[in-house]
Formats: structure tokens, C-alpha cells, sequence
């Protein structure tokens, strides 16, 4: 694998970010306007990669039944875009493996399935994300992963043949939209891995425990 990648796609959520602890508020918030407990650790760090429709799901469980998902979700994206980066950070080593990235020229990018105005309200707390050569986001293409349309479309920007790209995500979705894109894939290890995920049975290439681990394929 080490010298057939040229170009990097970074996942955000769970990759790049450590959104959780906003973004489990958010669902809280609307969880406790229902009357209902807030979602436990477990409970977050296993859904939060599948985004607001995961966390609530997983939060309101039987009692989901009858309720309009859209619009609670709706619910949990006004309460989220309020408090978007109250906690967020970046995961440790992300700076290090970003700059490094850059300063040999390989060119990286985001592809999220976060919603565009999130993604633009977000990023800005985080300027060296602002660098990414390309950030597709859950509604730049008709569909959002796990289909290959925005991997896909992440590629033709930085101009590289998907082949010879890697791409960097914390849930089997990843993996899964990396292969139907033709693409190199890889686990990060550090992000949103459920009690219940098998990291090891999603046929990802590479399996990474630290940001700075990427760096040795070059």
C-alpha cells in the first residue's frame, strides 16, 4: 500500500473531530423535551458517526414508535446549530498528520455526511480544516455515503484517480463507500467504535490507532 496513495479523504465526525460531546447535547436536549433520560457514554460513542437520526434512535428506542423522525431530528439540528462547538475539538495528532500532509503536498479534503450549513458553521472554529483541497458534504451530491458519489466526487476535485486514493473513516459506512468508490480505505481506531463494532471484520485495508500513523505511507 505505502507509495500508491497520492491523495487522503478524511471522514469528519468521529475522524478528524470529537463532535460527541455537542452534538450528544443537542440529542439530549431533545430527548429531555420528551420526557425521556439522556443517551449514556455507550450510547454515544457507538452513534455518533450515524448522526442525529442514530443518536435519537437510539434515545428514544421503542417509544420512537409513532413519532416523526424528520422532525425531530429537525428538533436536534436547531438545538445542535446553537451550541455547535462548545466542546469540540480536534483529536489529538490530527494537527500533526494535517500539516505533515501539506508540507509534502499530498493533498487531503473532507468528505462528511454532516449537512452543509453545519459543516460551514463548524469548520471555521477549526482554520486548519479550512485548508482540506475539497469538503464534500451529506448534500453536495444526490446521495450521501455510504454511496460513492461524494468520495467519488471528493477525487475528481483533487484531480486524483480513486484508486489512488485512501479514505479515512470510524464506521463500517466508510469502508463501505471506499469500496464502492474504488478506493483505498482505513479504520480510525480513535474515533466512535461501538462496544458492539468489529473494526477487524469490515475489510478495511489499513487499521489505524493514531492520526500520525497515515503518515507512513508515504
Amino acid at each position: 500500500m505505502k507509495g500508491s496513495v497520492e491523495a487522503v479523504l478524511f471522514d469528519l465526525d468521529g475522524t478528524l473531530l470529537d463532535t460527541a460531546p455537542d452534538m450528544a447535547n443537542a440529542a439530549n436536549c431533545v430527548l429531555k423535551d420528551h420526557g425521556l433520560p439522556p443517551l449514556s457514554d455507550s450510547q454515544i460513542q457507538a452513534n455518533t458517526s450515524h448522526g442525529a437520526r442514530g443518536l435519537l434512535r437510539t434515545g428514544f428506542g421503542e417509544t420512537l414508535q409513532g413519532k416523526d423522525l424528520d422532525q425531530l431530528r429537525l428538533s436536534f439540528l436547531e438545538h445542535y446549530a446553537e451550541n455547535i462547538c462548545t466542546t469540540t475539538t480536534l483529536y489529538s495528532g490530527v494537527i500533526e498528520l494535517l500539516e505533515q500532509l501539506t508540507a509534502r503536498q499530498i493533498p487531503w479534503g473532507i468528505v462528511t455526511n454532516k449537512p452543509g450549513f453545519l459543516t460551514g458553521m463548524l469548520l471555521p472554529y477549526f482554520p486548519l480544516l479550512l485548508q482540506a483541497r475539497t469538503i464534500v458534504c451529506a448534500d453536495t451530491t444526490p446521495h450521501a455515503k455510504p454511496h460513492p458519489a461524494p468520495l467519488l466526487h471528493g477525487a475528481s476535485i483533487l484531480t486524483i484517480e480513486p484508486e489512488k486514493c485512501l479514505y479515512v473513516g470510524d464506521i463500517l459506512n466508510d469502508i463501505v463507500a471506499a469500496k464502492a468508490a474504488n478506493m483505498m480505505s482505513a479504520v480510525a481506531s480513535w474515533g466512535y467504535i461501538g462496544e458492539t463494532d468489529r473494526p477487524t471484520e469490515w475489510e478495511a485495508d489499513q487499521i489505524f490507532n493514531k492520526p500520525v500513523e497515515i503518515l507512513s505511507l508515504f
